[in-house]
């Protein structure tokens, strides 16, 4: 199953998804935080949102793994 990770070590700001949604490769799923930027985490593959492992307000380490899709 694809991951969508974070790129940058922040907090989740905003989760633009819910499970079940059906995304298209470059779409938003998670806005980070970090340094007072919002920073959109995108997809980079296609598919069906599985799991939503963060939450708004949750820090998150580069590489964390935020979104499973299938």
């Amino acid at each position: 199953m694809p991951e969508i990770e974070a790129h940058i070590t922040g907090t989740v700001w905003k989760i633009e998804v819910e499970v079940g949604d059906e995304i298209t490769e470059g779409d938003a799923v998670v806005v980070l935080e970090s340094m007072k930027m919002e920073m959109p985490v995108e997809a980079e593959d296609g598919g069906t949102v599985a799991q939503i492992l963060c939450e708004e307000g949750q820090s998150v380490k580069e590489g964390d793994t935020l979104v499973v899709l299938t």
